[in-house]
């Protein structure tokens, strides 16, 4: 029998972290990637956790301290900030919620300039954690794709 105020309470989690995920970080991000909130790297560290987990492009690796973290930020900024980068569209997008403390969002990305013309396309799957700071990324699966569907990518 489904305990309804856990599956209430789950809601509230979801709408917290579709919020946190896509009204303030990813926001956040773009205006940052983009340059133009002229705000410097450090705003990250609001949103991605240390140590943190990525995988992509054939690569497995550990973010270990804040400077592993902004190396990372500035090796995914930089060649979009080359290419002209504005703005992200998210083609598709899913979120689950584990407990109260534990969730995940999947999400194409689709990195475009002014002109709406696409520099890259990702599907990434993010882990999130909720701690004493907030709620903040723990781990980053990504792969390149033209796909418009996450069912298309990552099949269930």
């Amino acid at each position: 029998m489904t305990d309804v105020l856990a599956t209430g309470g789950l809601l509230a989690t979801r709408d917290e972290v579709i919020a946190w995920f896509f009204d303030d970080y990813l926001k956040r991000w773009v205006a940052a990637s983009s340059g133009v909130s002229g705000e410097g790297p450090e705003f990250i560290l609001d949103y991605w956790g240390v140590p943190m987990s990525v995988t992509a492009v054939g690569e497995a690796f550990w973010l270990l301290d804040s400077k592993d973290v902004l190396g990372f930020l500035a090796r995914n900024q930089e060649p979009l900030r080359a290419e002209g980068y504005t703005h992200t569209v998210v083609p598709d997008h899913r979120v689950m919620v584990y407990n109260a403390l534990g969730a995940a969002v999947e999400v194409i990305w689709s990195r475009r300039r002014a002109d709406e013309s696409e520099i890259q396309r990702w599907a990434s799957h993010f882990e999130l954690v909720r701690g004493a700071a907030g709620w903040r990324v723990v781990g980053v699966q990504s792969v390149a794709t033209e796909s418009n569907s996450l069912d298309e990518v990552w099949p269930r």
